[in-house]
């Protein structure tokens, strides 16, 4: 299956490995590097790829417990994966779909692993769905705005190019804000909702006058 392959809900395993990861946002048909040296994810990626390739990108849940997660994640499919010397991975997750995690499972793995309901995210089975509806100039205001502000050197060539979905989900991706934020831009209900939750963000951000602490890369 190549990096475009389209899924269905029934096609995506019921349950499968999470990855539990602060401030790392996976959102469908995006792609996200990962740098893997810890032990279990070691082995957690020797797993899938037996398998299904695929791994749930979930944020750890700031006001809960130490090991408290958010109820909803996403699932990504691995599609380059690169040896080190120093015994790493380096991989890229294609985002296929949002989950909201029914239960954790109590695994003999070294990895995490849930049960996770993919039927409350069905729009994002459907690529460029509301892609219409994104107020695409004002999300580029505020993000030349926001660049200006911070000294950020953008590709603006690429960013005109772009469809909105790809824009949308980029940009949110590599959105430097909080757990919290980043969490708000995963759920929210289909991609003008996530356009505007990121206007809303970094405008809140730009009336702080204060530059996060990283940037946009």
């Amino acid at each position: 299956m190549g990096m475009n392959q389209a899924y269905a809900p029934g096609e995506l395993p019921v349950s499968f490995p999470i990855f539990p990861l602060a401030k790392a946002l996976l959102l469908p048909r995006g792609q996200l590097p990962l740098n893997i040296y810890e032990p279990r994810y070691l082995a957690m990626v020797d797993d899938v790829l037996k398998s299904h390739r695929m791994v749930g990108m979930i944020q750890p849940d700031p006001d809960a417990s130490a090991r408290g997660l958010f109820p909803v994640g996403c699932i990504g499919r691995i599609t380059q994966l690169a040896e080190t010397g120093d015994g790493r991975y380096l991989l890229t997750l294609t985002g296929i779909a949002r989950f909201r995690v029914i239960e954790e499972i109590d695994a003999v793995t070294p990895y995490r692993q849930c049960r996770a309901d993919f039927t409350p995210f069905a729009v994002d089975f459907s690529p460029s769905a509301g892609e219409d509806l994104v107020d695409r100039d004002g999300l580029l205001r505020t993000l030349r705005s926001f660049a200006e502000t911070n000294d950020l050197q953008l590709d603006w060539d690429s960013i005109h190019e772009a469809p909105n979905e790809a824009l949308v989900n980029a940009l949110s991706m590599m959105s430097p804000f909080g757990p919290k934020e980043k969490q708000a831009l995963l759920e929210a209900k289909d991609l003008k909702g996530r356009a505007d939750v990121l206007v809303a963000i970094t405008e809140i951000e730009l009336s702080r006058g204060k530059n996060p602490q990283t940037t946009l890369q």
